[in-house]
């Protein structure tokens, strides 16, 4: 089966800065490209006090991965060491289509009304259960464990929203729905696979979304998924997505565009939908089969969440009644995504390359043993 790779409207992209020093010569920089382990025990800049193309967080968190030849010499010069990097995911064109994305943003922003001001900002104590508050306090495997089941391989679940903040948000998402048919406003779907559902950093909840992810988020994923970029997540794409009768109905066989999805079911009364998992895979096995142990069927219930990598391959069968309405968080990580491009093989998280790898070291065991036996033969 061929598998559609979902694309989203990056959460953050470049817009036009002040300038910066040249690029660095070739005799202060060995190779223009970054390290493949962080160098934990340096001391990032500051980039706060700069206008920048890109985020000052996300310079800050690249700065520890680069040649040490770098690590010493001037913040402009690393800023465009790091820039040049960056810009590779941008060329010219998407830049101009990030700046228009930007532009659209703000038109809604500044003529659209919210409902609940108070979803706006984060407020913890409101939005989620005790139980993941005391695991996010603890901060440990173990508190995080203790809130969660893995019903297969790399699939988290645990309760996450209070009923009242799921009531809250689809509330307003209906409220934002209206406003666009009252004004024949045209919105961005949140990917290209599904037609209905908005995208929730567009009409202002951007902010409450990232504090989501730095804050919530990537305290389990360093934990549970360091090997795909868990640690370094730094951009996010936010949206709800809507399935019922007068829906989208059911969604397809995919992998994400992040490194750590969160899906969490809002509501409303509703029946089939599961999601259904079939392991995780590059890009060089992404159709291949599935493992018995990586099949799973995931029944939703409103307030509780599934986290998983990006690369664990997915869809959702059909809601046969009422309607579902799930609020995704799309997770990235810069810092892995080129780190990705100079690894050969990825036996530390995709399926398919650890049973390849098994099988090569099994034949390998075999070699030798069979050459032991005819050379004792032998003598």
């Amino acid at each position: 089966m061929s598998l559609e790779q979902r694309k989203g409207t990056q959460a953050s992209g470049p817009t036009n800065g002040n300038s910066v020093a040249s690029s660095p010569s070739q005799a202060q920089v060995s190779e223009n490209r970054l390290r493949l382990n962080p160098n934990f025990g340096h001391k990032p800049e500051s980039y706060d006090d700069l206008r920048l193309d890109f985020s000052p967080l996300l310079f800050s968190s690249l700065e520890r991965y680069l040649p040490p030849t770098m690590l010493p010499l001037p913040r402009d010069t690393k800023i465009q060491f790091m820039r040049d990097i960056l810009l590779r995911y941008f060329p010219d064109g998407e830049r101009t289509r990030v700046q228009r994305h930007r532009e659209y943003r703000q038109k809604i922003i500044s003529n659209y009304q919210p409902l609940y001001k108070e979803i706006y900002t984060m407020h913890a104590r409101n939005f989620f259960v005790p139980s993941f508050l005391k695991a996010i306090d603890g901060n440990t495997k173990d508190s995080f464990r203790s809130i969660m089941a893995e019903p297969s391989p790399g699939v988290y679940t645990f309760e996450m929203f209070q009923p009242r903040f799921c009531e809250l948000l689809l509330d307003e998402v209906e409220n934002f729905e209206r406003w666009v048919h009252e004004t024949n406003f045209r919105i961005m779907r949140p990917n290209t696979m599904n037609k209905y559902g908005a995208v929730l950093d567009d009409f202002g909840l951007e902010t409450m979304l990232e504090k989501l992810m730095n804050d919530f988020i990537s305290p389990i994923s360093k934990i549970f998924f360091p090997e795909v970029g868990g640690s370094t997540l730094d951009s996010h794409h936010g949206f709800v997505v809507e399935y019922g009768i007068d829906r989208d109905v059911e969604l397809g066989f995919h992998v994400d565009d992040s490194e750590v999805t969160l899906n969490v079911c809002l509501g409303k009364q509703f029946s089939g939908g599961e999601l259904f998992f079939r392991g995780v895979r590059c890009d060089k096995h992404v159709n291949t089969d599935s493992q018995s142990e990586e099949v799973l069927d995931y029944f939703h219930v409103p307030g509780h969440a599934v986290l998983h990598h990006g690369r664990h391959r997915h869809g959702a069968r059909a809601t046969t009644s009422g309607c579902r309405v799930n609020l995704l968080l799309w997770c990235r990580s810069s810092v892995f995504r080129e780190l990705k491009k100079y690894q050969k093989e990825f036996s530390g998280w995709c399926g398919e390359c650890k049973r390849e790898k098994k099988e090569r070291q099994r034949l390998s065991i075999d070699a030798t043993k069979q050459e032991l036996l005819n050379g004792k033969f032998a003598s």
